[in-house]
């Protein structure tokens, strides 16, 4: 402070010196009086603004501490009521967690519901006439950690009663099914028989995939038309039912095992996928049946007519040479004056040529049943050892592995005595009609002897 006065001072002299040159002795006097003066002034007013200034600072500094005891009592003050809300809290939880005993077990069973009866709709073919919101719902409440409401409750208990009314019900609606081709197939007209079946327009039968069976990616279910329809009967009463109006009384197939079996169906293998599981062998058997048949078929229609043949003859007198017994008789007619040894000789040789061709064939379709289920053993034997081999080089972790010897085996079997079983019937119903036929030969045959020694 002093050496800024004593600067000025000097600024102040300096600055007489400079004009003392100009001015009197006196007016020097008044200049460096009134110099003083206002050096003076300043100096005074800048003492009252350093004490102004030391005042306010003196202020902020009382209103700080004021604020920090105020902000310490406070702290006090929360801390306090800290410790007393913990206390309360604890008491509170333990309160809640005794009085909250059976709405906790509430909340298990609903959540346990609640996850039954989502996956019981999202298996339900109901799913495919309703949206799913009600999945959404179940899916939220049985996944939840705090207590269901009771509009939750509501809602639960809504949903339930929803999927048991509409288990009960036929319903008709308008959605999309996926074909056999895989195509999605838009505003397909639907009937739905509760959760057992459902019906195309055309009466052809589909099936529900849920969304993990499906595998759309899409977050939903779908109608499948099957690729293999069940029999016929089953076909027309559900074309029927479909035609059917409503408030009448029709029949209607019902898997009561809700899709399961008409699954099944798809799996189960044709007659044709079954001769092909027998092989080579399976159409070795089938060919040898069929050519066995062929015979038996003609040769039955070859009895047939000269049986008739024979009872038109027996019935006449005179021999007709267009059948077996006209053929006989008319050696005797031949050779009337012939001994009772010669006529005996000739008639026998002429029952042995006649006898031929009646029984021609038969001893070719004998050995047809006979090789037949050979055959079906030899293709059973081919189908153990394709087993074993597979076994072999896969072991039997792997059924599927092992199934196409294993049904070549049984198919070759079957087919073996499929083929055998009417083949036998037929020889022996074709044997029995020659049989017959000769019988009445050699009877005619006989009497025409008996005649010749009367005489």
């Amino acid at each position: 402070m002093k050496k800024q006065i004593i600067t000025l001072l000097t600024l102040g002299l300096m600055s007489f010196a400079s004009q003392a040159q100009d001015m009197s002795l006196d007016q020097l006097l008044n200049v460096v009086q009134r110099a003083a003066t206002e050096s003076s002034q300043e100096n005074q007013r800048r003492e009252a603004e350093f004490r102004q200034q030391r005042d306010q600072q003196r202020n902020l500094l009382a209103q700080a501490r004021n604020q920090l005891a105020a902000l310490e009592r406070r702290t006090e003050e929360l801390k306090t009521a800290f410790d007393e809300n913990e206390i309360t809290l604890a008491d509170l939880e333990t309160t809640l967690a005794e009085r909250a005993g059976n709405l906790g077990e509430m909340a298990g069973t609903v959540k346990v519901l609640a996850g039954d009866l989502r996956g019981a709709i999202e298996e339900s073919m109901t799913s495919a006439e309703i949206d799913n919101s009600r999945l959404d719902f179940l899916t939220q409440l049985a996944s939840q950690a705090k207590l269901p409401n009771i509009q939750e409750l509501r809602q639960l208990w809504v949903e339930t009663q929803r999927e048991i009314i509409e288990e009960g019900k036929i319903s008709r609606f308008t959605t999309s099914v996926r074909d056999e081709q895989g195509e999605v197939e838009e505003n397909v007209q639907v009937t739905r028989v509760g959760t057992f079946n459902a019906f195309d327009s055309d009466g052809k039968f589909l099936v529900w995939k849920s969304a993990a069976d499906a595998g759309t990616g899409t977050g939903e279910g779908e109608l499948l038309r099957l690729p293999k329809q069940p029999g016929a009967q089953y076909a027309s009463m559900a074309r029927s039912f479909v035609n059917a109006q409503q408030g009448s009384l029709a029949q209607v197939p019902v898997d009561y095992t809700r899709g399961t079996i008409l699954q099944l169906v798809v799996q189960t293998p044709s007659i044709q996928e079954k001769i092909n599981q027998g092989g080579p062998v399976g159409y070795v058997i089938l060919s040898l049946g069929a050519f066995g048949l062929i015979i038996a078929i003609i040769k039955f229609f070859m009895l047939f007519f000269s049986g008739s043949k024979i009872k038109s003859q027996l019935k006449r007198k005179q021999p007709n040479q267009n059948n077996a017994l006209g053929r006989i008789m008319s050696v005797y007619t031949e050779n009337p004056d012939s001994d009772i040894e010669t006529m005996e000789l000739k008639l026998d040789e002429a029952i042995l040529r006649e006898t031929g061709p009646l029984e021609s064939g038969l001893s070719f379709i004998k050995v047809l049943y006979v090789i037949a289920p050979l055959l079906g053993l030899l293709g059973t034997v081919v189908g153990m050892i394709q087993t074993f081999q597979m076994i072999t080089l896969m072991g039997t972790g792997d059924p599927k592995s092992m199934a196409g010897g294993i049904s070549m085996a049984l198919v070759t079997t079957v087919l073996g005595l499929v083929v055998a079983i009417p083949l036998t019937v037929l020889h022996s119903v074709l044997q029995s009609m020659a049989r017959k036929q000769t019988q009445v030969l050699e009877e005619q045959s006989a009497g025409i002897v008996a005649k010749m020694a009367e005489k």
